[in-house]
């Protein structure tokens, strides 16, 4: 009875210390920028997670204004939420904006994986939020479209 006392005890006191271990919480204030890996004059930052690893990924991306993001497709489905700015999505393998629709801030919207897309900003800075399964990557359309091979 005794050992099963101090077992409950235990585990009593154990339960939120674990808790709070599992929990992560992200400031807004306490945010680092970094220079996006693929897109020049874009940044990032990862809010949770580990984007070479497969787990649950949180990301923002800051886009300047007027940017194009060529049609492309990612091996994971992602829910994108439109933090500041406003933000065109279609869907397709050839850019066409009069394709797609324009997001304002407070938009959300989910792509499958594989799904081909592309997106571009107005006049202004644009923040989205993105989150995803990883491993992350990207493949362009046209290979010829890729940032990383300019």
């Amino acid at each position: 009875m005794k050992k099963s006392f101090v077992v409950a005890t235990l585990i009593l006191f154990a339960g939120p210390a674990m808790a709070q271990n599992a929990m992560k919480v992200v400031k807004p204030d306490g945010l680092t920028w970094t220079e996006h890996p693929v897109f020049k004059g874009v940044q990032t930052v990862i809010l949770i997670g580990d984007p070479t690893k497969a787990e649950t990924i949180v990301q923002r991306v800051k886009f300047p204004p007027n940017y194009k993001v060529a049609p492309h497709i990612h091996p994971y489905a992602e829910v994108v939420t439109v933090m500041s700015g406003n933000f065109g999505n279609a869907m397709g393998e050839k850019f066409d904006p009069s394709q797609g629709e324009l997001l304002k801030a407070g938009s959300v919207f989910a792509l499958t994986a594989k799904h081909p897309h592309y997106v571009w900003t107005t006049n202004e800075e644009t923040i989205v939020q993105i989150v995803f399964t990883g491993p992350g990557g990207i493949e362009f359309i046209n290979p010829a479209d890729d940032p990383r091979k300019k």
